[in-house]
């Protein structure tokens, strides 16, 4: 009898768990569209507050070029990542490039950095973070205005050696109580510059979008 009722438990629980687990899987077949259109929206949005809609007309988010290995470590990136390219009729305006400030006061520092046709920037955003609330995460566009002072710089303006902030005799502003958050990302954000420089034949290579996507830095 005892056996029985253990038998008939055992297979309740078993039914039980291939209904929720239906139960999961239909939720989650239902809810991944709207999810990766949420995702795409988001990710759009981000390219779209460096390279806006007035300079450009084609799709930044399909307009690709893969990153090679070989460039990793000076973007700080551990795997493959993408670079969008931002075109006007075919031509190549701006690129936008995910590079990672490894040494923030707490942890890496994600940035996209947007770089015009002729070298200088077009606008630096922090997309994730783990610095002190009140004082390193003002690298944050909702936190302060900080990273739009990179707006227009290029490494001959201000010239290489002034990449840094001020308390190091650079031209940079740093936070109050706050110096190692703004010095990595400033520091990032020069090597990603001395990656365009590099590459920019490349990457500004004026293929239509449909070949874009075929290229990749060399």
């Amino acid at each position: 009898m005892m056996q029985r009722s253990i038998t008939r438990n055992s297979l309740l629980l078993g039914l039980f768990a291939l209904v929720t687990a239906g139960l999961l899987a239909a939720t989650f077949e239902g809810t991944k569209e709207r999810v990766a259109a949420a995702e795409r929206a988001a990710a759009q949005k981000a390219l779209l507050q460096i390279v806006p809609l007035e300079r450009h007309n084609n799709d930044l988010l399909l307009d690709t070029m893969p990153i090679p290995e070989k460039y990793w470590k000076s973007l700080g990136l551990d795997r493959s990542g993408d670079i969008n390219i931002a075109r006007e009729d075919g031509r190549a305006v701006a690129v936008i490039i995910p590079s990672i400030a490894p040494d923030g006061y707490s942890g890496k520092i994600n940035l996209i950095i947007g770089i015009n046709r002729d070298g200088s920037l077009a606008g630096v955003r922090v997309l994730s973070h783990n610095e002190t609330p009140g004082l390193g995460d003002k690298v944050d566009l909702k936190k302060s205005q900080w990273i739009l002072g990179f707006n227009g710089k290029s490494l001959q303006n201000p010239t290489e050696n002034l990449w840094t902030v001020k308390k190091d005799g650079g031209e940079f502003d740093q936070f109050t109580g706050a110096t190692i958050t703004p010095r990595a990302v400033i520091q990032q954000v020069r090597r990603t510059l001395e990656f365009f420089r590099e590459t920019r034949s490349t990457l500004l290579n004026d293929s239509p979008q449909s070949e874009a996507n075929s290229n990749e830095v060399k």
